[in-house]
């Protein structure tokens, strides 16, 4: 049985029920009939928390199951229901990081017409690559200063999700690379800040921009031709 991806319609879930699908001894994993804990994936890191009343330590997505690796107690069985909760304040502050990113992407496409070539989060820090050569004199002062005033004008994110064939005919998404997600997914899942930035995208992320918190440009470096790394730091 597939594990259905809560989180994918509703960001801010962290409480959820859910029946055991599938119990690993061995590996102390338990898949789930539904899940609101984020697995790596996208650059955006694991959710932790507890679940069954044990601590989740990793959560991995494989095929269609999503397993929740779990610290020391006593197993539940497969068919027992289930109570998970997500560490919020990790989960959140990861929320902010990725619409930070987006924000980013928005600002240096919108500015510069450059994209992405690659990006990591932790919660409340980042990096993210662009395919710049080399990077615009001052660049790092005016990129925080954009994205910043992004935050400011608290724009609204929204979800939707779209038929592959509709998505793919999207010129905004086109290049967030929707032709590499797998044809066997029908449906995409889009976030969208409204007025700057639309993507393809399987992450969670707050409901507004002015929800991230001031965002703070540290470090600007190559990484070799056409392409240049930035860093940030999300602060409140």
């Amino acid at each position: 049985m597939a594990t259905e991806l809560l989180y994918l319609r509703d960001a801010e879930l962290h409480a959820f029920d859910a029946e055991v699908t599938a119990v690993d001894d061995e590996g102390r994993r338990l898949a789930l009939d539904r899940t609101a804990f984020y697995p790596t994936g996208g650059g955006q890191p694991h959710d932790t928390g507890t679940l069954a009343g044990l601590d989740v330590t990793s959560v991995r997505k494989e095929g269609d199951d999503v397993w929740h690796a779990v610290g020391e107690g006593a197993l539940p069985a497969v068919g027992e229901r289930v109570w998970g909760g997500i560490d919020w304040e990790r989960r959140h502050a990861l929320m902010r990081t990725h619409t930070a990113l987006h924000i980013l992407c928005g600002v240096i496409w919108n500015e510069w017409g450059v994209p992405v070539t690659g990006g990591n989060m932790e919660p409340l820090s980042a990096r993210m690559d662009f395919a710049f050569d080399p990077l615009p004199e001052g660049f790092g002062a005016r990129v925080e200063e954009l994205v910043n005033a992004e935050v400011a004008a608290d724009r609204p994110i929204e979800v939707s999700f779209l038929p592959r064939d509709v998505a793919v005919e999207d010129e905004d998404l086109i290049r967030t690379k929707v032709s590499l997600i797998p044809e066997s997914v029908p449906e995409i899942r889009v976030v969208d800040i409204v007025g700057l930035d639309k993507q393809a995208d399987g992450g969670t992320h707050v409901p507004s921009t002015g929800e991230v918190g001031r965002v703070r440009v540290v470090k600007t470096e190559s990484k070799g031709k056409g392409n240049k790394r930035i860093r940030l730091e999300i602060t409140d």
